[in-house]
């Protein structure tokens, strides 16, 4: 099958099974709707069932052995959904988090780190079958990548299309089609402010590009890792928002399709 051909299939069956996934999760929602309901940053009430549909259809279609996707992308959409549920914004960002821990406080947010950090070395495990000491710690900087990209796309949540954006830019540079389609196929609603991602799907979309990251660049896991810790610690200094409001490129690119 010609390489062009198959993208287009996979980018199909991602854009399908992301659409198919979100009908019946909001034909059926876990736990009822108003479970799944949220007000974003302009106050409108959305869904946040859009989450889990991303997470089946990226680990579904996703150009890597299952086992590992699986357990990457809903690994990290479980520990999400659970922040989603529960948490609250008495801390924020990773410093907040880890400052309420030191001082005795666990938030969810901080077991969401341990989750998607647990789940993210379990999947790059799963992937790379480490046979010796140097290979584990391989392996477990390739699983500190996959955090950080979880971790990443999420920061990016917070405007209507942003983080699905960056997830179908991101996965089309990767050559991950089938993420890439169900990220396109979930971003209309998304940017008319119907859905959300949340948590969840977020995390569990930025999980799946960051253990194909580490599978397209196994030599250079380090200095992948050093890039995005960077990246993540300049969010905790300065906006991400006001970063893309200031360049008008990006700002065009992040306003591109939403309401006005």
């Amino acid at each position: 099958m010609r390489p062009r051909r198959a993208a287009w299939q996979s980018a199909t069956a991602g854009a399908c099974l992301a659409l198919l996934s979100e009908r019946a999760l909001v034909a059926r929602p876990p736990g009822g709707p108003a479970r799944w309901e949220r007000s974003n940053h302009r106050g409108r009430t959305v869904s946040l069932l859009s989450g889990p549909a991303l997470a089946l259809a990226a680990a579904s279609t996703v150009s890597l052995p299952l086992a590992p996707a699986a357990v990457a992308a809903l690994g990290a959409a479980a520990v999400g959904a659970y922040d989603d549920a529960v948490g609250t914004s008495s801390a924020k960002g990773l410093r907040g988090h880890l400052g309420a821990l030191r001082h005795g406080q666990v938030t969810s947010g901080a077991v969401k780190i341990a989750g998607i950090g647990a789940c993210s070395v379990l999947a790059t495990a799963l992937l790379d079958r480490p046979a010796s000491s140097q290979a584990r710690r391989a392996t477990l900087i390739g699983g500190a990548v996959v955090a950080a990209s979880a971790n990443l796309l999420n920061l990016l949540d917070l405007r209507p299309g942003r983080a699905l954006k960056a997830g179908a830019l991101a996965a089309a540079l990767l050559g991950q089609p089938g993420p890439a389609g169900a990220a396109a196929a979930l971003m209309p609603a998304d940017l008319a402010e119907r859905t959300m991602l949340g948590d969840a799907g977020a995390n569990a979309l930025g999980a799946v590009l960051g253990l194909a990251l580490v599978q397209r660049l196994p030599a250079r896991r380090l200095p992948v890792l050093i890039a995005l810790t960077a990246v993540t610690g300049a969010s905790e200094l300065v906006s991400y928002s006001r970063v893309i409001e200031a360049v008008a490129p990006l700002r065009w690119l992040d306003q591109a399709g939403r309401r006005p």
